[in-house]
């Protein structure tokens, strides 16, 4: 017959268990009462009883054939008493039952490491000197931030000769933030991502600074879709750095830096 109001959500079933502390006795307590000795199964280390000759039980008495000893190991499930809950029970949900695969970060225990399609890899590098001349790429004075309380997720990214390789593929959001002075006189300093496919170089963003003769800084991001992490890597570079201009970097702070965030996987 149609079902009238709110579907029911889904139970779980599971049986609940009782361990026993033993002692030289025949006689136990059990936590949930019974019709007969069929509503259990009893186990005496680790040997299934048989039940009305190795054991009676009613309500909540269990009474022993034979005593145990203080050294005997005892439990029961209980056959009759199935506890329904709409939350599966601890550790009964694996991979394969999820349609997305569900983990814990930073390699953690439980399922696999991070939410399938997650964020899995976040890093940031900074320029720790300054630059007075064009580069591209920028290619010296780089380090990972390791200022006091700064944390990263996954592997993080490696840099060779300004040349940018990603730990995994994925879809990488890339931010590039340039601080700069302009020269008197000069127009502006651009900043660039710059994306490298089979060798092949793009510049996809560009950042300007233009205020002259005073500190300035620019921003510029990209959501770079690595399918490939052999073919598809990436540089920062500058250009129209007149006499007088400089790039700024600092070891102590973030002033040139570059943010790498792994927001899911490739599409």
């Amino acid at each position: 017959m149609p079902f009238i109001g709110n579907q029911p959500a889904l139970s779980y079933t599971s049986f609940a268990k009782q361990d026993f502390t033993t002692s030289a006795t025949t006689s136990y307590t059990l936590n949930n009462p019974v019709a007969n000795e069929n509503e259990i199964a009893l186990f005496i280390n680790f040997v299934r009883q048989e039940p009305t000759t190795a054991y009676t039980a009613s309500g909540t008495t269990l009474t022993l054939t034979s005593a145990t000893s203080a050294s005997d190991d005892m439990y029961c499930v209980f056959l009759g008493k199935a506890v329904q809950t709409v939350n599966p029970p601890n550790n009964s949900v694996s991979n394969a039952m999820l349609s997305e695969t569900i983990t814990v970060a930073n390699g953690g225990t439980g399922l696999t490491s991070g939410f399938k399609n997650g964020i899995t890899e976040v890093d940031q590098w900074r320029l720790t000197a300054d630059l007075t001349a064009d580069a591209n790429p920028i290619s010296a004075d780089l380090e990972r931030n390791d200022s006091t309380g700064f944390g990263k997720i996954g592997t993080g990214m490696s840099v060779s000769s300004g040349i940018w390789t990603f730990p995994s593929t994925g879809l990488w959001k890339i931010e590039a933030f340039f601080t700069g002075i302009i020269a008197s006189g000069d127009a502006q300093i651009i900043g660039y991502i710059r994306t490298y496919i089979n060798s092949s170089p793009t510049d996809v963003t560009q950042a300007f600074i233009g205020s002259s003769g005073d500190y300035d800084s620019a921003m510029t991001s990209f959501l770079y879709n690595v399918t490939n992490t052999s073919t598809h890597q990436l540089t920062f570079r500058v250009s129209s750095i007149a006499s007088g201009g400089v790039i700024r970097g600092n070891t102590g702070a973030n002033e040139t830096h570059f943010n790498f965030i792994r927001l899911g996987d490739s599409v």
